[in-house]
């Protein structure tokens, strides 16, 4: 099924990292998905998930950890049915010390599925 990529569909995907339901946000991905995390052992691309498990997986595990992750201040911009680009900040508490980072998810799409989400943030420190 296609489907076009809009703004809504953009809210929609956040709506889930902000809910913590992974099967919510799984459900936007292709089944040949991958994502670029922003910091991880292998350059230049930090650590590389491929497929909606191992992305699962991960985000199951991120949230056990950080129960309060959300992300704020959003902005959404589509550069065309392929591409879109979203700012925020993410913020939550690592073992009681809270966070506040900027960052930038690069989507891409296919037939209004993401193919891709390459994340991005200021790490201050």
């Amino acid at each position: 099924m296609k489907r076009n990529v809009t703004l809504k569909l953009l809210d929609e995907i956040q709506d889930g990292f902000n809910r913590q339901d992974v099967p919510a946000i799984l459900s936007h991905f292709a089944d040949h998905c991958e994502w670029l995390m922003a910091r991880g052992p292998n350059e230049p691309e930090g650590r590389r998930l491929v497929g909606k498990a191992a992305i699962g997986e991960v985000l199951t595990a991120r949230y056990k950890q950080i129960p309060d992750m959300r992300w704020e201040d959003m902005r959404h911009w589509i550069c065309d049915q392929s591409k879109a680009v979203s700012e925020w900040t993410v913020r939550g508490a690592i073992d009681g010390k809270p966070f506040a980072y900027l960052g930038c998810d690069l989507w891409e799409f296919k037939d209004g599925w993401v193919t891709k989400k390459d994340t991005y943030w200021k790490f201050i420190g």
